[in-house]
């Protein structure tokens, strides 16, 4: 049994308000109402009536008969995730995905759009927001449908917020209400968080969900990390949790980094520094796409600046995993596309500086979720928002 179905059920043994009777649902379970008076210990009329809320608001629906041992079957109930959409979103420095899903996650319809997040806040959330009318009628969905947004941004955000702080790619976002503008345009709440930290989020959830202690490693343009403990997100005390791509590898390089300081990983294992290096040996190479091209094309000056990208890394990982012991880490982002050269030599440096104990059953692996990854964490940091025993207590009453 799943951490977060032991915590749902010790919850709901507490009180027996709709909010609380939902989370046993969440695991996608159809159950009877006399299974429900077991498990919560509360009365049969009891569940009845928190049952009725939750019909009434479309979070379950009768899913048909269960066995009978004698008399009238008992009908089961389970949640229904197509009740509501999501509009989830994933800003990147020059690009975006977005796509709407159900409340479990499944993208109904996406996208994916050439971007400038330098073109500021005004332009990129009106435009984000025309781009979900889209999709909602791609979908065959209402705005009434849409039950919420969430959003990632490259870029550190306030969780409790969800304004960027200093982001050093973002002009002119510093401190603005993302949250309040996305609702401001479609009128339903929105959840904002880092990108690389919904990346962790999806992928956990839909890949490795038996995993309770997860490092999510984001290479692309720059490099971060997100951190799944105990299954649940850490962001740290101001959200900068994972910021790796600004620990330098080694005192001796002298590479500056936009953040200001030197030497910086991300100054010199991120898909521009790595196009850098090639164009300065007459390689033909702009962005993190085009070292990525090369290498799967065979190009060794390719392959050597990414497997050498991949050791720069791993020495920055092996003291994240002297430090947080984690049973996974999965790499992710473009310059991961390259084919095995990044993460042989992230899993060289790793397996050698690492202690024993703490690689013992510690696996690397490149992403399963791959490009999605950012769109399906989006959407469950808002789903578990939207459907907490608050939220759901609010809709069903």
């Amino acid at each position: 049994m799943s951490t977060d179905t032991t915590e749902r059920m010790r919850i709901v043994t507490r009180s027996a308000g709709a909010g609380e009777l939902f989370q046993l649902f969440r695991d996608g379970r159809p159950r009877t109402r006399t299974e429900l008076a077991t498990t919560t210990g509360h009365a049969r009329s009891t569940i009845t009536s928190r049952l009725e809320a939750l019909l009434s608001s479309g979070l379950i629906a009768p899913v048909g008969e269960a066995s009978s041992t004698g008399g009238r079957p008992s009908t089961s109930f389970a949640f229904n995730p197509s009740s509501r959409v999501v509009l989830a979103v994933d800003l990147g420095a020059t690009h975006a995905r977005l796509g709407l899903t159900d409340l479990a996650g499944r993208v109904l319809a996406g996208s994916e759009h050439a971007i400038n997040i330098s073109d500021g806040p005004d332009a990129v959330l009106s435009w984000v927001a025309e781009i979900g009318r889209d999709l909602l009628d791609e979908a065959g969905r209402d705005l009434a449908d849409l039950m919420c947004i969430g959003a990632g941004l490259p870029g550190p955000v306030e969780h409790s917020t969800g304004h960027p702080i200093n982001p050093p790619i973002m002009p002119g976002w510093d401190g603005v209400d993302v949250p309040g503008i996305l609702t401001g345009h479609l009128g339903v709440p929105a959840f904002v968080d880092n990108d690389v930290n919904l990346m962790a989020l999806g992928e956990h959830r839909h890949a490795w969900p038996e995993k309770t202690d997860l490092l999510f490693v984001k290479v692309a343009t720059g490099i971060g990390a997100g951190l799944i403990l105990d299954g649940q997100l850490r962001r740290g005390a101001q959200g900068a949790a994972g910021d790796i791509g600004h620990i330098s590898p080694d005192n001796e390089l002298t590479t500056p980094c936009r953040c200001g300081n030197i030497g910086c990983l991300e100054a010199v294992a991120g898909g521009g520094a790595l196009a850098a290096e090639l164009r300065e040996q007459g390689v033909d190479a702009t962005t993190s796409s085009d070292v990525v091209a090369l290498a799967r094309s065979g190009n060794l000056p390719a392959r050597h600046a990414v497997r050498s990208a991949g050791r720069l890394i791993g020495t920055v990982l092996a003291s994240c995993v002297s430090m947080v012991n984690p049973s996974l880490i999965v790499v992710g982002g473009v310059l991961a596309e390259s084919g095995d050269h990044l993460i042989a030599g992230i899993r060289e440096v790793v397996y050698q500086r690492s202690l024993p104990l703490a690689t013992q059953h510690l696996r690397i692996v490149t992403s399963r979720t791959g490009a999605a990854a950012g769109i399906l964490g989006a959407s469950m940091l808002a789903v578990d928002e939207m459907l907490s025993v608050e939220a759901v207590d609010a809709l069903a009453g």
